[in-house]
């Protein structure tokens, strides 16, 4: 247990918790954890369990578990993009040039609760 009078640590995220935990490919990864928060939406929207979601993605229920669960390592963004479609979802992609010469390209799903990372100032 920690004392009262002990300091804590903290620093400003960055926006993307898979890019300050230093994950390898952090816009990746985050992408895929908005696609699975998407499918997660879907199942609870059309009040689906995982028994029935499992059916209509042609996997079995485990599976559907480990997406709800963020357990992505196992699921390509096409495959979870192609698991929103067989949901009832429509999936729009848009590519533009990036503006931003101070940072690098992003990778953002929109439609998420997260935040659309802004330009720095």
């Amino acid at each position: 247990m920690k004392n009262k009078d002990e300091e804590v640590e903290a620093f400003v995220s960055s926006g993307n918790i898979f890019a300050d935990i230093g994950h390898p490919n952090p816009e990746e990864a985050q992408a895929k954890s908005d696609l699975a928060m998407q499918i997660y939406r879907t199942i609870k929207k059309r009040k689906l369990t995982q028994t029935e979601a499992a059916k209509i993605l042609g996997i079995d229920q485990p599976k559907v578990s480990d997406i709800i669960r963020g357990k992505l390592s196992k699921y390509s963004i096409d495959r979870l993009m192609r698991f929103l479609r067989l949901l009832g979802n429509d999936i729009e992609i848009l590519v533009k040039k990036h503006q931003d010469k101070s940072s690098d390209p992003t990778l953002y799903v929109r439609g998420t609760c997260r935040n659309r990372p802004q330009a720095s100032v």
